[in-house]
């Protein structure tokens, strides 16, 4: 499942090598897409590398208007944050400064791939970080 308000949208699991594209899918969030079937939300795992084609530019509210930033890195680490709230979003990306971005604040038509997924979990704090946000409601 990926974020929150995209669970009635048609999804599928990432894989290394995807080429994917920010995607708003009308839905109160952007996720991310596969070029050739926009209509299909790709989901990624908590712990996936990917590697953007530009820099990250993404959107921020500053005291109630919103102004685009870009980004100084070109790669990212998928994450989830906020699971202990449901009604919000969760799909956000590390950058290699520690930043956290919401996917949702990622602007769209921006082209990432994935590089690679997460290595299986062995232990059960591993496996909880990379478990997903299960839809409630």
């Amino acid at each position: 499942m990926c974020d929150y308000s995209l669970h009635n949208v048609k999804s599928r699991p990432a894989k290394v090598g995807d080429k994917l594209t920010t995607h708003n899918f009308n839905t109160g969030t952007r996720g991310f897409a596969a070029p050739e079937d926009v209509t299909t939300a790709v989901c990624v795992l908590p712990g996936t590398e990917l590697a953007f084609t530009k820099e990250v530019r993404c959107r921020q509210n500053r005291l109630f208007v919103w102004r685009a930033n870009t980004v100084n890195h070109r790669t990212a680490i998928f994450r989830q944050i906020n699971k202990h709230n449901p009604q919000t979003h969760h799909d956000a990306l590390e950058l290699p400064d520690g930043q956290i971005v919401l996917l949702t604040d990622v602007s769209e038509g921006q082209e990432a791939t994935v590089l690679q997924l997460p290595a299986q979990p062995a232990t059960a704090a591993e496996a909880e970080a990379q478990e997903r946000v299960a839809h409630v409601g």
